[in-house]
């Protein structure tokens, strides 16, 4: 049975067959069983199609993918005993205007996830991931040397020192701080510079070496708005494909209300009470804008709503 995905890019439907991935002939088997298809990306945006519930992932069969690109495909696995794979265009003009004429548009990765069902969002948002991860890791971190694909585009191997290289995951904190000692429980959000006017979201920051979730949790906390962490509650996790993150999203209880912006990372913090929370999340409150609903900021925010508390 299947676990339940609370968070856009997560509830990848596919058996990733991490076994026999490793196994040259058997991709080869994999990629020439006439029921094969792959996804189509551009610089990490999928190819969708309009379809009869709107849009959706365009599915090229795995021959027309090779025929349109080579060298640039990773294996994702199987969905349903059927080999399912992605084929990546590279460059600065759209394969639109060529090899995908007619077949859908490419379109941005945050655009496709609010619109895209929770399994395909899941699987474009994984073979994202890889793609970035391909691109960014071509050498050899311990001899230098260019490194070959290998295991469908899930591992690296380095030629010359046989060293090998897996996709790198970075863990992010990203967390609701909540007072609980004055008239009515409150909820904490922040403010980066660089948002569209008025939005605001949950705190956040990368886990360091050496340290607990929940370390890293208070530290940022403490680091962004001054207050101090007492209790931490984990709700849930999101694969972030912006390039390759995993957040963790937390719920943590704090000290006192006296929150002041660091004014590096944040530029504003604001207390919500609950219901005030919840204007904020149907687009009623006045001046706050709420994080989009594929984030798990936005998760966050109508779980402790709904009740959930640290």
């Amino acid at each position: 049975m299947p676990l339940p995905a609370l968070n856009t890019f997560a509830g990848n439907p596919l058996d990733r067959a991490g076994d026999q991935r490793n196994d040259p002939d058997w991709l080869a088997e994999q990629a020439a069983n006439p029921d094969a298809l792959a996804m189509v990306l551009w610089e990490g945006r999928p190819l969708l199609e309009e379809g009869p519930d709107g849009p959706r992932l365009a599915w090229l069969s795995m021959t027309h993918a090779r025929d349109i690109v080579r060298d640039r495909e990773l294996f994702l696995g199987l969905w349903k005993s059927a080999p399912v794979f992605a084929i990546e265009f590279e460059g600065a003009i759209d394969p639109q205007d060529g090899p995908v004429r007619g077949l859908g548009r490419f379109t941005e990765m945050r655009e496709a996830a609010a619109i895209l069902s929770g399994p395909e969002a899941a699987m474009a948002g994984t073979a994202k991931s890889l793609f970035d991860w391909r691109r960014r890791h071509g050498f050899c971190a311990a001899c230098g040397q260019m490194s070959d694909n290998a295991c469908g585009g899930w591992k690296r191997v380095c030629p010359a020192c046989k060293t090998e290289h897996f996709p790198r995951v970075d863990p992010v904190t990203i967390m609701l701080p909540i007072y609980k000692g004055g008239p009515e429980p409150l909820c904490l959000l922040g403010r980066q510079a660089a948002w569209p006017a008025g939005q605001m979201s949950a705190l956040a920051g990368f886990l360091e070496p050496g340290e607990t979730i929940e370390e890293a949790c208070a530290r940022e906390i403490k680091e962004e708005s001054g207050l101090t962490v007492t209790a931490v509650r984990y709700h849930s996790s999101q694969p972030w494909p912006f390039p390759s993150q995993l957040m963790i999203g937390l719920i943590a209880e704090v000290s006192d209300d006296q929150a002041a912006p660091d004014e590096t990372e944040l530029e504003a913090v604001a207390w919500l009470t609950r219901g005030e929370a919840a204007d904020v999340l149907a687009g009623r409150h006045p001046t706050i804008k709420a994080p989009p609903p594929f984030a798990i900021a936005h998760t966050l925010l109508k779980a402790w709503v709904d009740g959930f508390e640290a």
